[in-house]
């Protein structure tokens, strides 16, 4: 299970939590322009944006969990079982794979606009990386400066969703979650009013109270309110410092702590949590063992390169001891 948020101050954020019982051996990748994409139905792109986020690294190929192109596009993919479904190939369309959608995307479009106007062309094939790694059931958020897009293919076709919230969960659908906001329209972050009874000399005891009801728990539904509710209710300075900051700290309404969800093999947590500033380049992460924010600049490296360049998380906990 995993949340991806689109977030902006002077400049926009976007990044996500990766939840789940173990790591893949996660590294940030960044795919130079000259990487030669060969996808499996659309030929080969040999020059291309350049690309930084979070993969895995398979056969020289980076699999991107998520990922910003150099002109400010992101795309997260976040688990979507049961819902996803991937079909055969269709004549006229763009046949491509789950796991090529990052790099399709964000190798061609410098912007919303025109990863909408790929992603109506678009057909999601049931085309797995191997053999031995099937397809992962996904739904996507892009976003750029501009807004934010959800992406689903059900069975009944792709659906291409404005999102207004700038928030991604799991299941249910992206549409069932928008409509539940409406079971949490009385929340506010001001002190509440007494609307229990006029009778009744009823006040607030405590600041806080006007989230009453805000679900607390880990459920897909749950995360998707909370973290709607603390990302819109958000104030922020503009600075890079306190923006990177006030992300990692909406993300933080939704980690995964070990031993609170268990799974068939262990237990849920948050494996890493990510925030790119898009606008400048510059990848964040946090993992599970290691809360200081590490951060890589995609304009410090050879961008005209044709090999992908990895940085291996830095997953000890750093302390800094003040005395």
């Amino acid at each position: 299970m995993c949340t991806a948020i689109s977030f902006t101050t002077a400049d926009h954020y976007f990044g996500r939590t990766l939840d789940l019982s173990c790591s893949y051996g996660e590294t940030v990748a960044i795919t130079p322009r000259n990487y030669p994409f060969v996808f499996r139905r659309m030929g080969t792109i040999s020059s291309h944006y350049a690309i930084i986020g979070m993969a895995i690294l398979r056969d020289g190929y980076p699999l991107y969990y998520d990922a910003t192109n150099e002109k400010g596009l992101a795309i997260a993919g976040l688990n979507f079982p049961g819902n996803a479904v991937y079909f055969p190939e269709k004549d006229g369309k763009d046949n491509v794979s789950p796991f090529e959608l990052i790099p399709w995307i964000l190798g061609q479009c410098a912007d919303l606009t025109g990863a909408q106007r790929l992603l109506e062309r678009i057909c999601l094939v049931d085309i797995p990386f191997s053999e031995a790694m099937p397809l992962a059931p996904l739904h996507w958020m892009i976003s750029d400066k501009t807004g934010v897009l959800t992406i689903e293919q059900t069975a009944d076709g792709l659906k291409i969703y404005d999102n207004p919230a700038s928030v991604l969960t799991n299941n249910p659908p992206f549409d069932y979650q928008m409509f539940n906001l409406n079971n949490y329209l009385n929340l506010t972050a001001q002190p509440p009013v007494n609307r229990f009874c006029s009778q009744l000399p009823l006040r607030p005891y405590c600041l806080g109270m006007g989230g009453l009801g805000l679900p607390g728990d880990l459920s897909s539904t749950s995360r998707f309110v909370r973290a709607a509710f603390t990302r819109l209710n958000s104030a922020c300075g503009c600075s890079e410092s306190e923006s990177v900051s006030q992300f990692f700290h909406i993300l933080g309404s939704v980690y995964q702590t070990r031993g609170c969800a268990q799974t068939e093999d262990g237990h849920e947590i948050t494996v890493y949590t990510s925030c790119c500033n898009t606008s400048k380049g510059i990848y964040y992460y946090t993992t599970y063992e290691n809360q200081q924010i590490t951060a890589v600049r995609l304009a410090n490296e050879n961008l005209d390169g044709c090999c992908v360049i990895c940085y291996p998380l830095i997953t000890g906990q750093q302390i800094h001891m003040q005395n």
